[in-house]
């Protein structure tokens, strides 16, 4: 008999009683090769026919399982004509067909091209529908009397078949890529679950109900499979939360809250710190950094951070999500650790004369950060714990006004005179005087500064200053009234101005939108005259060199008058003036046509009404003095001293021993370097101020690199990072450069061989990192660990547990820089380091993928494979990677690093010699899974060659499907092909 179809060859072998395998030869003769049996619908034409009456055809039936068993035909097909039997009335019929699922259902597997595999997670999903409509129709049966045995017996089979599809986690990692091919399906689940839900209320509390319960459980876990992390619990410390607090604490007062809370739960999220833990990590931090840090404005500025700048970062983190905790519960929680620590809180309250837990404690109620109920019994406990404590008042300290509380009523000043600057004061300029004289008092303007750094409010502080030396201000005719009230608006202004510059850094007061040649003359003055750390001044400079009948005038005055006539000056002119006129002195003296009486004269003069000057003057010398001679400083130095010598006399303006304070101090700042240089010593006034804090740490006559050991050793045994070591840290950083920092950190960390040290070390170096993370993260991953990995003769260094830590700091730095480095501004102390050590990325790593290095060149992809991976106009390259298709731009250094990192992985994985370096990259991608979140378009991994997974999955510790699917950017069409393949092969 001619067979003209499927279907009639098996009516034919059905009216013929065919036996299974008979059937299967038949077959294969009357369907020459050519045609599969997947792309004939065999499985749907067998069920067809199998379930026309009431109960199946139990021969045509075992011509499907035959057909199954030797592979005529794919799992998906089955499942999928499965899936199309919607009769559930045919209780035998259903029967059977959860038998045939019961053949393969816990080891589905697929071998074929990645289209075939996407097919499989597709007939998977169209079964988990179908099961769920199948228990949901004998959930509703369950309630008719009389079908109640029969629809319970039914349901418990069907349970049984999902439990057992469910209880794979390859299955529902299918599932979750067929959910993210075909979203409308997957509503489809959504509905089915309802409709189940609202049946399983006739089963009562039955095992049936509770079996139902789990697989609905399971279902619905599946969306979020990636995400759950478990918490670290065996710890309680953790370094590197305290360090980048006492890093931005000590070092970026002035800095924006966003950064610092991104980086803070980058740490978090990595080390998977629990809440309470975290945020009692950030506290004892404030505390330690208020106990260890150097009286003075150093002090005013942790009190500062502590008490107005961690209560808004901690308002910020309550943003984030925190699952289904309560964040407020999590601060509560952290407080009730911080009262056991008894010795930390006494020192703190004992350095700043007052219970700073209640004054904390206050101010994060008034954020909304803690109940009132639970501010009061942490205040109540932490009373009736001092009790015991040391008595904080003694004689000496108890007229003395804590920290804490000045800071805490500074901030509403600030806002205060903020509002005051905007009022016009050119009718009556004295009003304004007055508010500025009385910031002057004490240690009133560095109490304002550090409340208004911390609160995010010093630029537009200092802007205001820069405006009253604009003329403004001045717009009444000159008079010989309004004279001496302009010269001491300008002059508390520019000393305001300097000190704020040298204390948080000349970028707080630059401005970034001047209208074009409209620089305010403070700006001009600091940028090309003011001496500061690691800027070199060029004495001859046009700015130094102003109109010379101007500084031929002002010579004269300077050098005939015994009173400095305030009424004419431009004081803007003479500041920049002065320093061509010390030059003329300074020549006249040294030819000897000026004595040093006259000097002494001309000094006073300078110094004796406005003292900024002398603040001009100093800064020009301390430029000239640099390029002298040994033997040609001696003036230059003595007539610094002079100008540093206040002048004690009747004489002089409103609020002079105020501004001399701060001058003395400005002055001291700006004579330090060269100082210290030309080893002179200048006796400047005890100013009350704190001499220059984290100055001159290094150990004269010491190799840096033996510093650089040492302090990391010290830094090790204690275990976390104090103030002086940042500081330390960053001079280095800045004196050996990028390269020699972070080469010489790494070898340091690849010396260690206990695994709890290495830990420790990993968690240290990130945090000493943060000093630069961007610099150093492309300095690791772009020269260091190449070379490591490129050269066998240092494969040894990394075994475990050094090699291991490596790979960890590796995946930490690299996450770090990519989250923020399209976001974050450089910070000021790195826009001052100097950029020569990193290469110009471009030329050291080509753009196209024909690289020169056959290092990088991977295991080209089967061809037939290449076709059907590809989108249809791109042929799979052994490099194509999730970051092309999104089009990442490749001309970004850390891009182009993460890129080549990645291609070099790729190398070693598809190697045919493995050692310590293969170990090294499975390390590295076990903790790039590890510290990832559900979902890696915006993660390193886009940069990763998708012929890397197929490699991966060999690797014994990487063959889960979690992993695969952790690796592969799902949102592409081409990730979820490449993780379906990957999968189905397990």
């Amino acid at each position: 008999m001619k067979v003209v179809n499927l279907k009639q060859a098996i009516l034919q072998a059905w009216k013929e009683r065919w036996s299974d395998y008979q059937w299967a030869i038949n077959m294969k003769r009357f369907f020459p090769r050519g045609a599969t049996w997947d792309i004939l619908n065999l499985a749907e034409a067998l069920l067809e026919q199998a379930m026309i009456g009431p109960s199946p055809n139990p021969l045509i039936l075992s011509y499907l399982k035959y057909a199954i068993s030797s592979q005529m035909v794919s799992y998906s097909t089955v499942l999928t004509a499965i899936s199309k039997f919607d009769d559930f009335s045919r209780d035998l019929c259903v029967q059977s067909l959860l038998e045939i699922m019961d053949m393969f259902c816990d080891r589905l597997s697929c071998h074929g091209k990645a289209e075939e595999c996407i097919s499989l997670c597709r007939a998977l999903l169209s079964a988990l529908t179908w099961l769920l409509r199948c228990a949901a129709f004998y959930a509703e049966k369950v309630k008719e009397p009389l079908e109640q045995a029969a629809a319970e017996n039914q349901l418990k089979m069907c349970l049984e078949r999902l439990e057992k599809v469910l209880s794979s986690t390859k299955n529902r990692a299918l599932i979750h890529i067929a959910k993210l091919e075909e979203t409308s399906s997957w509503s489809t689940v959504e509905q089915s679950l309802v409709k189940l839900g609202e049946n399983l209320n006739n089963l009562g509390s039955s095992p049936l109900r509770s079996q139902a319960d789990d697989c609905v459980s399971l279902i619905k876990s599946i969306p979020t499979m990636l995400s759950v992390h478990s918490e670290q619990l065996n710890k309680t410390g953790f370094p590197t939360v305290h360090a980048v607090v006492l890093l931005e604490g000590t070092m970026n007062l002035t800095g924006e809250t966003q950064p610092l809370v991104e980086q803070l739960m980058m740490v978090k999220r990595m080390q998977r710190i629990p809440s309470p833990l975290f945020v009692l990590e950030i506290w004892k931090a404030c505390f330690v950094g208020l106990i260890e840090c150097p009286e003075g404005t150093e002090e005013l500025k942790w009190t500062a951070f502590t008490f107005l700048k961690m209560p808004q970062v901690l308002v910020k983190l309550k943003k984030y999500p925190q699952g289904d905790k309560d964040f407020t519960e999590d601060v509560n929680c952290a407080f009730e650790f911080l009262l056991k620590l008894t010795p930390l809180l006494d020192k703190a309250d004992q350095r700043c004369n007052c219970n700073c837990m209640s004054l904390l404690l206050q101010e994060c109620s008034k954020q909304g950060l803690l109940s009132e109920a639970n501010m009061n019994n942490l205040i109540d406990k932490r009373a009736a714990d001092k009790e015991n404590s040391p008595s904080l008042k003694s004689a000496e300290n108890a007229n003395i006004q804590p920290n804490p509380g000045l800071i805490l009523r500074a901030e509403p000043t600030v806002t205060n005179i903020l509002k005051t600057m905007d009022a016009d004061h050119s009718k009556s300029p004295e009003g304004l005087l007055g508010v500025l004289g009385h910031m002057l008092s004490g240690k009133s303007l560095d109490l304002l500064l550090a409340a208004a750094a911390a609160t995010g409010k010093l630029k537009s502080f200092a802007r205001k200053f820069v405006k009253p030396e604009s003329p403004k201000v001045f717009i009444s005719p000159p008079s010989a009234k309004s004279g001496p009230v302009r010269a001491l608006l300008f002059d508390i202004s520019f000393l305001m101005l300097c000190h704020v510059a040298q204390t948080y850094g000349s970028e707080v007061i630059l401005s970034d939108s001047n209208p074009p040649g409209e620089v305010p003359f403070f700006e001009t003055w600091m940028l090309t005259c003011m001496p500061e750390e690691g800027k070199i001044l060029n004495p001859d400079h046009p700015c130094f060199r102003p109109d010379s009948t101007k500084v031929e005038s002002l010579v004269a005055l300077l050098n005939n008058s015994s009173e400095m006539k305030l009424v004419q000056m431009k004081w803007h002119e003479v500041c920049l003036s002065i320093s061509a006129a010390i030059l003329e002195i300074l020549n006249a003296w040294e030819n000897g046509v000026l004595t040093f009486e006259s000097i002494q004269k001309i000094t006073d003069n300078i110094k004796g009404k406005v003292c900024s000057m002398a603040v001009c003057a100093v800064a020009w010398l301390v430029a000239h003095v640099r390029m002298l001679g040994l033997d040609e400083r001696e003036k230059s130095l003595q007539m610094i001293r002079q100008l540093a010598t206040p002048l004690y006399g009747e004489n002089t303006l409103q609020f002079y021993n105020e501004r001399v304070v701060i001058m003395s101090s400005i002055l001291e700042h700006m004579c330090a370097d060269v100082l210290q240089q030309t080893a002179t010593q200048i006796k400047f006034p005890s100013t009350g101020m704190d001499t220059i804090p984290y100055w001159n740490l290094l150990p004269p006559k010491k190799p840096i690199k033996e510093v650089l050991t040492s302090v990391f050793t010290k830094v090790l045994e204690k275990g976390w990072v104090d103030s002086r070591s940042i500081h330390i840290f960053d001079t280095l950083l800045h004196m050996g450069g990028v390269y020699w920092f972070c080469n010489n950190l790494v070898k340091e960390l690849l010396k260690e061989t206990r695994k709890e040290h290495t830990l420790r070390a990993v968690e240290l170096l990130y945090a000493i990192f943060c000093l630069d993370m961007q610099q150093l993260t492309l300095t690791l991953l772009g020269h260091i660990l190449p070379n490591l990995l490129t050269d066998s003769s240092k494969w040894h260094t990394l075994m475990d547990p050094p090699g291991k830590a490596l790979a960890k700091l590796s995946v930490w730095c690299a996450l770090s820089s990519y989250s923020s480095h399209s976001k974050v501004q450089a910070s000021a102390r790195q826009k001052k380091r100097h950029r020569e050590d990193i290469e110009d990325y471009i030329s050291l790593f080509p753009l196209d993928d024909t690289q020169p290095s056959k290092l990088m060149r991977l295991l080209s992809s089967n061809e037939e494979d290449s076709n059907i991976l590809s989108s249809p106009n791109r042929s799979m390259s052994s490099s194509l990677s999730a970051s092309q298709l999104h089009t990442v731009s490749m001309r970004d250094p850390l891009n182009r690093v993460l890129a080549n990192l990645f291609l070099l992985i790729s190398s070693i994985l598809g190697a045919k010699t493995a050692g310590t370096h293969t170990q090294f990259v499975q390390w590295f991608m076990e903790e790039c899974v590890e510290c990832l979140e559900q979902g890696s378009r915006g993660s390193i991994l886009q940069f990763m060659p998708f012929t890397m997974v197929s490699e991966l999955v060999k690797v014994s510790t990487m063959s889960s499907p979690k992993i695969v699917l952790a690796i592969t950017d799902l949102s592409l069409p081409l990730g979820r092909r490449v993780a379906a393949k990957a999968i189905a092969a397990l």
